[in-house]
This record gives C-alpha cells, structure tokens and sequence, in this order.
C-alpha cells in the first residue's frame, strides 16, 4: 500500500507563492500519474493539476499560469509550485496517484479508484 504525506501548505497573502510537497511510499512511484486536488468546505473536491509518468501535465483552467506541477522519481515526490495565489484557491490540498487521473481521483488499469490519500496540507490566502 501506497502511503502520501502532502506538507508546504500555509497562510499567504494574496500574490504570494507556496510550493507544496507529495512525498510517496512503496513501489511503482515512477511509472504512476500524480494529481493534486483540493477540497474547501461545502464544496466538492477539484482536481488542480495532474502529471503522468512521460511527464504531460494539464491544470485546472483557473490556475493555468500560476500553478505548476512537477516530480522528482529519484526522490519519490511531486511538487506543486503555486504562485499568485488567490483567496479562492483557500482549500485543503491532497495528493493521489494512479495509472491516470481524472477530475475525481486516480485510478489503476482497471478503472477502479486508488484511494491512496494523504492527511493533507491546508493552503489559506488572505485577501
């Protein structure tokens, strides 16, 4: 079993930068799609941005530009740089990964959701 631990989230002011960490346990890391989604109260859970194992990313229209998705096989972990943040990105931040990922999470070669979640890291931006 897989295990994720998020951490790098943290209180900014609006136009500020954090750069969040997902770092990964177990096997078959490098040849895994990594998505980071977010999940505010009363809302339901966005993907934010995705990249495969050859290295293709896509990014959630409203951050396009701003957020960057990137990952580090030899040390099992991906990272999300986020730049001029907005009050609206204000979500808890997690990790997942899988054979692909969609809008709802990832998934293994059968379709079938890879519940392999963090604890999370929260990300709040004052206006």
């Amino acid at each position: 079993q897989v295990q994720l631990v998020e951490s790098g989230g943290g209180l900014v002011q609006a136009g500020g930068s954090l750069r969040l960490s997902c770092a990964a346990s177990g096997n078959g890391f490098s040849i895994n799609s990594i998505g980071w989604y977010r999940q505010a109260p009363g809302k339901q859970r966005q993907l934010v941005a995705a990249i495969s194992s050859s290295g293709d990313t896509n990014y959630l229209d409203s951050v396009k530009g701003r957020f960057t998705i990137s990952r580090d096989n030899a040390k099992n972990t991906v990272y999300l740089q986020m730049n001029s943040l907005k009050p609206e990105d204000t979500a808890a931040y997690y990790c997942n990964l899988g054979a692909y990922c969609s809008v709802y999470g990832c998934y293994d070669e059968l379709g079938e959701a890879v519940d392999y979640w963090g604890q999370g890291t929260q990300v709040t931006v004052s206006s």
